[in-house]
């Protein structure tokens, strides 16, 4: 009998250190969600101000390959090396090259002499043999590709972050024109920039703003991605507005406004509907769908052009995304992105360069 006690005194003290344990935790759990939700929301400057954009690449972009006329036939070098439109060639004879004027100068010099050429397709790195041959015609030895190596464009500013000194813009990445591949960026600049034209929209047709470059540097380019362009600030623009940023959660369907400029004065604000949400994410930045029911807005532009993307969306007093794409059968409607989403890139960009 008292052995039985023993054993039952020795249970009920394991099972009353394992609720204690368990009392513990959840009240640890319970702590940090405390915590967590009355931490104070993330505040930017919301921008919506037009900028100029001039960007350098990690490399040189192949944009397309021609026949080269070498006594009476047609040879083109790059096509029979295997070298594509959209590779990016990093290194020719171990020889790393950022601009088109090294590729020529390399390629030009030559006496039938084969050249390994290091390039990166689809994200890997493939290494060809490339042979230029002589043209006739112009004298010198051609490779018969052409190639760039930067890009100039414009766009709208979404936010400038003090918290971390970076400033986000656009909501998608820059494309080389040519092969609509992402331009892989190894230095550049925002500069300022005033709207001079509109190109209104139409269905079929996609519109667009045009701008001047003015002579002042916004701020150094740092990353290219398909979440927006991100670079570090030397100023924060006066016409800038503190506000929240809301999460994904928050956002609504029904009405909103989107801070734009589309002309030569400061940024303003156009009324929108909400139409639908995508709250598991888009690879393709369609978090939000949205069409403009601002009168004055669809007069002057027809709807959504080039070089609003990335135009701050609020709703509630709050930054809840930015413009990305315009639904081109439709520009009255368009997509954007989660602010949220935009605000983690740049958070995870300043991560990785410390």
């Amino acid at each position: 009998m008292r052995k039985a006690i023993r054993i039952f005194d020795s249970v009920l003290s394991v099972f009353c250190a394992f609720f204690f344990i368990i009392l513990i935790i959840n009240n640890n759990a319970q702590a940090q969600s405390v915590n967590a939700t009355m931490q104070p929301p993330r505040e930017v400057y919301v921008s919506g101000e037009a900028f100029g954009i001039k960007l350098y690449t990690n490399g040189v972009i192949v944009v397309g390959t021609q026949a080269v006329e070498t006594g009476d036939k047609r040879i083109n070098p790059a096509a029979e090396a295997g070298i594509e439109t959209g590779d990016i060639i990093v290194s020719i004879n171990n020889m790393n090259v950022y601009t088109s004027n090294e590729v020529s100068a390399i390629l030009s010099d030559n006496n039938s002499m084969p050249y390994k050429i290091r390039l990166k397709r689809g994200g890997r790195y493939k290494t060809f043999v490339l042979t230029p041959v002589y043209s006739e015609r112009e004298g010198c030895y051609k490779a018969g590709m052409w190639v760039r190596d930067s890009t100039a464009g414009i766009g709208t500013i979404t936010y400038f972050d003090k918290k971390t000194g970076t400033f986000a813009a656009l909501g998608h990445q820059v494309n080389d024109v040519d092969t609509n591949e992402l331009m892989p960026l190894l230095e550049g600049e925002a500069v300022c920039a005033n709207v001079t034209k509109i190109q209104k929209a139409s269905s079929g047709t996609t519109g667009s703003l045009s701008c001047e470059f003015e002579d002042k540097t916004i701020g150094s380019l740092l990353d290219n991605s398909a979440i927006g362009l991100y670079g570090s600030y030397s100023f924060i623009s006066e016409n800038s507005r503190l506000m929240s940023v809301a999460s994904k959660n928050e956002v609504e369907r029904g009405r909103a406004q989107i801070l734009s400029t589309i002309d030569e004065g400061k940024p303003r604000l156009y009324d929108i509907e909400i139409i639908r949400i995508n709250r598991k994410g888009s690879k393709e930045q369609k978090d939000i769908v949205f069409r403009i029911t601002d009168k004055e807005l669809l007069e002057k532009t027809g709807g959504i052009v080039q070089g609003m993307s990335g135009s701050p969306i609020i709703q509630n007093n709050k930054l809840i995304g930015a413009v990305t794409h315009v639904i081109v059968n439709n520009p009255e409607k368009g997509y954007a992105v989660f602010a949220q989403t935009m605000l983690q890139r740049s958070d995870n960009l300043v991560k990785q360069r410390k």
